[in-house]
């Protein structure tokens, strides 16, 4: 098993590192690296049990954290601006308490550092029923989800992920059992022992309820240097559905505050 986490790395200039959520994978962000990659070297990194990056069977922020902190050091990088969306976030959140000392800005994108109910069983039944010794096509895989899952977009996104194991075999990228069998631990909260110094920024989504008003406060109570931003025609996958207006809020904050 390779410890060290896959990345695609573009651009050059201080390190912005990528983190994306769960079901997800770094190719979700290379359109977003890509105009980023004029200002900062960007790493877009797939987390354990995702894209291409080792397969375990723990899985937990403790873990996350870690692998993360592995890759830093094993890329020998000083001092890094940290995005993460959804669990990617949360692993953000947890890294910037335990090693601040290689933040130089956070950015948190639609997650509260609240504990969630459970909400990903339906969507994990679904790709549980993708039966890939029946399935041999990506449209075959299409129609099987869309019989449970009928948000297109979601259904799109978890499509993503497939790919030819072999020549006659298709699988998913992430890890599902691992997944399944951990779920509680990706929905935990981040527990504050001190309040997070470090420059952030909050972005949510308009129409996500992710983030909501209530967990304002929570936010400002835990980060001492925070701001948030709404952005507005966008749900949870804020970078996707309002690229714009989302790319220009996080270029702002990084002009202000990593002196570019």
């Amino acid at each position: 098993m390779n410890p060290i986490l896959h990345s695609t790395i573009i651009g050059n200039g201080k390190p912005l590192l990528v983190l994306h959520g769960v079901f997800g994978m770094s190719d979700n962000w290379n359109t977003f690296g890509k105009y980023f990659a004029e200002y900062f070297e960007v790493h877009l990194i797939d987390l354990r049990n995702h894209g291409r990056s080792f397969h375990a069977e723990a899985f937990d922020y403790e873990l996350m954290v870690d692998d993360v902190y592995k890759y830093v050091l094993y890329h020998n990088l000083q001092y890094v601006n940290l995005l993460g969306h959804s669990m990617g976030g949360k692993v953000a959140q947890f890294f910037a308490l335990k090693y601040p000392q290689f933040v130089e800005n956070l950015i948190v994108v639609d997650i509260a550092p609240k504990e969630y109910p459970i909400h990903h069983q339906e969507i994990i039944n679904s790709l549980k029923s993708t039966d890939f010794n029946v399935v041999k096509s990506r449209k075959q895989a299409d129609e099987i989800l869309s019989e449970t899952i009928k948000e297109e977009g979601v259904k799109q996104f978890l499509l993503k992920n497939l790919y030819w194991k072999s020549d006659k075999q298709l699988a998913f990228r992430f890890n599902l059992s691992s997944i399944e069998k951990n779920i509680k631990n990706l929905y935990k909260e981040v527990l504050f022992d001190k309040k997070v110094e470090i420059p952030t920024l909050f972005v949510k989504g308009a129409t996500s309820n992710y983030i909501t008003n209530e967990d304002f406060d929570i936010i400002k109570s835990n980060f001492s240097n925070v701001q948030i931003d709404i952005i507005n025609n966008a749900g949870h996958w804020v970078h996707a559905e309002n690229q714009s207006d989302f790319n220009k809020s996080v270029l702002k904050f990084l002009h202000l505050n990593s002196n570019l």
